[in-house]
């Protein structure tokens, strides 16, 4: 199965602190334990909301939305993908991650959908 597992974001990393070079070598380390394992689709990080701009959609209409964007413990930091046999492995992994963040923080795991999912439509 696939899943997206997603660093929330900080107030600390929504104002674009970078991580430590210590949080960097860390995360490096997990990510090539991650690929080792056949496990790693792909990974990125996410510049602050105040970078971003969201597009709402109302029928026809549509409106740019500038960031920065409120309720920051809704928003994502970073994300990975991956490839695993199921929900347990993924929260398995998950809990191998070092802290993405220098303080509490937490990580999401959403299941994609797949294509049997819609063999029944």
């Amino acid at each position: 199965m696939r899943v997206m597992v997603l660093v929330k974001a900080t107030a600390e990393s929504e104002t674009g602190q970078l991580p430590s070079k210590e949080l960097l070598s860390a995360m490096g380390a997990y990510n090539e334990e991650l690929k080792a394992a056949g496990i790693l689709i792909t990974a990125d990080g996410l510049k602050p909301s105040s970078q971003g701009k969201r597009v709402a959609f109302d029928g026809t209409g549509r409106a740019v939305i500038d960031g920065p964007f409120a309720e920051t413990k809704e928003l994502v930091a970073g994300f990975w993908l991956w490839e695993v046999k199921d929900m347990d492995e993924a929260v398995a992994w998950v809990k191998r991650c070092p802290n993405p963040m220098p303080g509490p923080s937490e990580i999401e795991i959403r299941p994609l959908y797949e294509m049997l999912d819609f063999a029944n439509l």
